[in-house]
């Protein structure tokens, strides 16, 4: 915050009144996408809420749960932190740290309008780097020695926290769920260790190999998407549908992994099979992968009832999982709209409507009392 505070104050920029007011940022101020606009209206809003949300699971917005955000759940101190502290995350994931990266976004559209200018302040980029990507890192080299300083640390702070997470999930699914199940069912903890070492630095040297591959952050971005394409449903419905088997996982997870590895190759190739928007290619992911796990989820062998119902004592503590469902879904409604009422508080409060900034946020405020009051009550 401090670091886009100082960006908005440089003489080229002259505030955050006249940055708003630039001819270059008026037309993507924005909060929905062009109505007239078809394929903007698609991409950015219906199929995000249509299909997205619920079918695609991604690091830290996995639907039904998942082993990123898990990690940070066991780490508080009991169950109730953790339902806080998921909540405070998605406030701070999805409505605060927005909009520092918005504001430093439209100020790189004053001082870079084009990738010729950005091109022409670092000559010793090559081609493959000459990208919108670029922008941001240019950005920084306006930060005097000391904030860049702290910009670079907490960028650091950020990429290990990522990196560290993914390495240990990673790890964890090789040591526990193939190494220790299928190779050495009587591995001791100091084998299961050194494999999860080595495993851990294979895990590195593929992802670096394979990010000559990728061109831009827009690449990755998609290309997760991709792979978990269809895969949230089940991972929904695995909680209350006891069919669901880890054949079932295991064919979503192969499936859509196989489904992005075709797109992403054709995508690279000089002549791809089928040409298609990425929109297109994730919900073709989301029909194939749904249609392929529920198949091999009535063909395969169910799990069995001693093993359901030791994992639900477990899970539930020997309460039915639809204990208080009812008001768990308002309170899910209610932080989901919580979020998106402080997203566009903080953004009207930055444009200058006050007033309808102030109100949405009494509404985010009001939400908040409502869960914990359904919280409480439930528990």
């Amino acid at each position: 915050i401090w670091a886009t505070v100082y960006i908005v104050g440089l003489p080229e920029i002259g505030g955050l009144t006249n940055l708003l007011q630039h001819q270059n940022v008026v037309d993507k101020l924005s909060f929905f996408p062009d109505f007239n606009n078809q394929e903007a209206l698609v991409t950015l809003l219906i199929i995000p809420l249509a299909v997205q949300w619920w079918s695609t699971w991604y690091p830290g917005a996995e639907p039904g749960g998942g082993g990123y955000i898990a990690q940070r759940m066991l780490a508080a101190k009991n169950e109730k932190h953790a339902t806080w502290a998921v909540l405070f995350f998605n406030f701070a994931h999805y409505a605060l740290r927005p909009w520092p990266w918005i504001i430093v976004g439209l100020a790189s559209l004053v001082l870079f309008p084009n990738l010729e200018l950005l091109s022409g302040a670092f000559p010793g980029l090559t081609a493959e780097m000459q990208g919108d990507d670029v922008a941001y890192a240019a950005m920084m080299t306006y930060l005097p020695a000391g904030l860049i300083g702290i910009v670079m640390t907490s960028l650091i702070a950020a990429f290990m926290s990522t990196i560290s997470t993914q390495l240990n999930w990673g790890s964890s699914y090789v040591v526990n769920d193939f190494y220790s199940r299928f190779l050495n069912k009587h591995a001791s903890e100091k084998e299961k260790v050194l494999v999860g070492r080595f495993s851990t630095v294979a895990l590195m040297v593929m992802a670096a190999l394979f990010s000559f591959y990728l061109q831009s952050a827009k690449d990755v971005f998609n290309l997760l998407l991709q792979i978990g394409a269809g895969t949230g449903l089940l991972f929904i419905l695995r909680w209350f549908w006891h069919r669901i088997n880890p054949y079932s996982e295991i064919a979503a997870m192969v499936i859509s992994f196989v489904i992005a590895l075709f797109f992403f190759i054709n995508g690279k190739a000089e002549n791809p099979i089928v040409s298609l928007q990425p929109h297109w290619q994730l919900t073709i992911g989301v029909v194939i992968t749904t249609i392929g796990w529920v198949v091999v989820t009535l063909l395969s062998k169910p799990s069995k009832s001693t093993t359901i119902k030791a994992f639900d004592e477990l899970v539930f503590a020997n309460e039915s999982k639809f204990k208080g469902f009812g008001k768990k879904i308002v309170a899910f409604v209610l932080g989901t709209l919580g979020v998106y009422a402080t997203l566009f508080s903080i953004g009207n409060i930055i444009y200058g409507n006050l007033v309808l900034g102030l109100g949405l946020m009494l509404v985010a405020v009001i939400f908040c009392i409502l869960i914990f009051k359904l919280i409480k009550n439930t528990n």
